[in-house]
């Protein structure tokens, strides 16, 4: 279910594609997930499966980081990520175009054990 304060980090974001691409992420994941809740913690959305962590959302100065939680059984493609076995991180900067395909079948392993 999406909370307004998600809405509110997305749509207070300085860059207009870093909003797109943060709204697109927040989509993807609740596609992904059925029934994921979505939080804002540590300042960034957090979204939760069973009260578990699923996948974070952040934003730097000129990226967008996407984390996948639950991460230690999944294959992820080489290269792409960096972190943990745990958690694996994909950072997006201005024109890189993002494979919610990937991603969303990343997630969906990652977040079927939680």
């Amino acid at each position: 279910m999406k909370q307004a304060e998600v809405t509110s980090f997305i749509e207070e974001l300085a860059q207009p594609w870093q909003a797109e691409l943060a709204s697109s992420l927040r989509d993807m994941v609740h596609e992904t997930v059925p029934g994921a809740e979505e939080r804002i913690q540590y300042k960034k959305p957090h979204f939760l499966k069973n009260g578990k962590y699923a996948a974070v959302i952040s934003t730097a100065k000129d990226a967008v980081s996407f984390v996948i939680f639950n991460a230690a059984e999944v294959e992820f493609p080489e290269g792409q990520f960096n972190g943990p076995p745990e958690r694996k991180t994909i950072k997006f900067k201005a024109g890189q175009a993002a494979d919610f395909d990937v991603l969303a079948n990343l997630l969906k392993q990652a977040s079927e054990s939680l």
